[in-house]
C-alpha cells in the first residue's frame, strides 16, 4: 500500500471541537477548491475540467471511494491530526499541502474562521514549512512495511467504528474478528482499484476479551441540512492466536482505517503488540 502522511499541529485561541473530522473535511474542501479550480464560473456541475479536478474527485464524485482519510484522537486541547493520501492520490500531495496551508493561514477554521499562526506542518514526519516556505521532499510516497508478526494483540478502537452487517451497524456483542478483517480487506481492495473478493485466507484468531462501548456522535451536514449520525464502537479487544495473514490485514487497517466514514476520521484503530510474542 502506497501512501503519504501530512501532519498538522496547530494551537489557536479556541479549543477545537470534541470531534474535529467534520470541521476539518469541510475546511479542507473549501481551500482545495480555491487551490485547484480553473473554471471561471466556479461551479462544479457540468464543469469542463471535472474529470481532471482533485476537488471534484475528493468531494463531488458520487458513489466513489475516496483515497484519503483524516486521523486524530477525540477531545484534544489543540489541533493535532494526520491526513493520509493513498495509492494514486498520493501524487497529489503538492495541491493538498497548499490547501492545508491556505486553510490555516487564510480561510480559517470553524464559524469564526479562526486562522492560526502558531502551527507546524509535516510530510511523513519531516517539517515541510520552514522560514514561511512550503518545501515538498522529492520522494514523498511511502510503502507500508510490516516487519514483525504478532499473534497476540490488543486492538484499540480510538474513534467510533461503524461496520454494517445485514444492513445494520454492529454493536458490542455482535462484533467478531471476521467482521474487522473483511472490512479492512474490502477497503484495501477499493483503494487499490481492484474488484472486491472475500478475504482469500483462513481467518484465524480468537477474541478473548472485549471492553467496548457504543459512542454516540453526530455532525451537522451543511450540504444536506441535517444531522448525521457518526456513532460507533470504541474501546479495546484482546485477540490471541492470529495467523500471519490476519495480522498483516490489521496492520493495513492501522493505516487506512476500518468501517464506514473513515474520511472523517472514524474507524481509527491501534494495534498494541505483546512484543515478547512477535516473530
Amino acid at each position: 500500500m502506497h501512501y503519504v502522511k501530512i501532519t498538522v499541529v496547530a494551537k489557536g485561541e479556541q479549543k477545537p471541537p470534541y470531534f474535529i473530522g467534520s470541521q476539518l473535511r469541510g475546511a479542507l474542501g473549501y481551500a482545495l477548491k480555491k487551490v485547484t479550480c480553473i473554471n471561471p464560473s466556479y461551479v462544479c456541475e457540468g464543469c469542463f475540467a471535472a474529470s481532471n479536478c482533485l476537488y471534484h474527485e475528493f468531494y463531488e464524485e458520487k458513489n466513489s471511494f475516496h483515497k484519503y482519510r483524516f486521523d486524530f484522537e477525540l477531545g484534544k486541547e489543540y489541533y493535532d491530526f494526520d491526513f493520509y493520501l493513498f495509492d494514486s492520490a498520493a501524487s497529489k500531495l503538492p495541491y493538498v499541502i497548499s490547501a492545508f496551508h491556505m486553510m490555516l493561514t487564510q480561510n480559517g477554521l470553524g464559524k469564526e474562521r479562526m486562522t492560526l499562526k502558531d502551527f507546524d506542518l509535516y510530510i511523513n514526519d519531516e517539517n515541510c514549512f520552514v522560514d514561511n516556505k512550503l518545501r515538498v521532499p522529492q520522494d514523498f510516497v511511502k510503502t507500508l512495511q510490516i516487519d514483525n508478526i504478532c499473534p497476540d494483540v490488543t486492538l484499540r478502537f480510538a474513534t467510533p467504528l461503524r461496520i454494517k452487517k445485514e444492513n445494520r451497524f454492529l454493536r458490542n456483542d455482535e462484533l467478531d474478528l471476521g467482521d474487522i478483517i473483511n472490512s479492512i480487506y474490502q477497503r484495501q481492495m477499493k483503494l487499490l482499484g481492484r474488484e472486491y473478493k472475500k478475504f482469500p485466507y483462513p481467518i484465524i484468531g480468537e477474541i478473548t476479551k472485549k471492553e467496548l462501548q457504543y459512542k454516540e456522535l453526530t455532525r451537522q451536514s451543511n450540504r444536506q441540512k441535517t444531522t448525521m449520525n457518526m456513532g460507533g464502537l470504541m474501546g479495546e479487544i484482546v485477540i490471541q492466536g492470529l495467523n500471519k495473514e490476519c495480522y498483516e490485514v490489521l496492520k493495513v487497517g492501522e493505516l487506512i482505517g476500518v468501517g464506514k466514514q473513515t474520511v472523517f476520521g472514524l474507524g481509527k484503530i491501534k494495534i498494541l503488540n505483546k512484543e515478547d510474542f512477535c516473530e
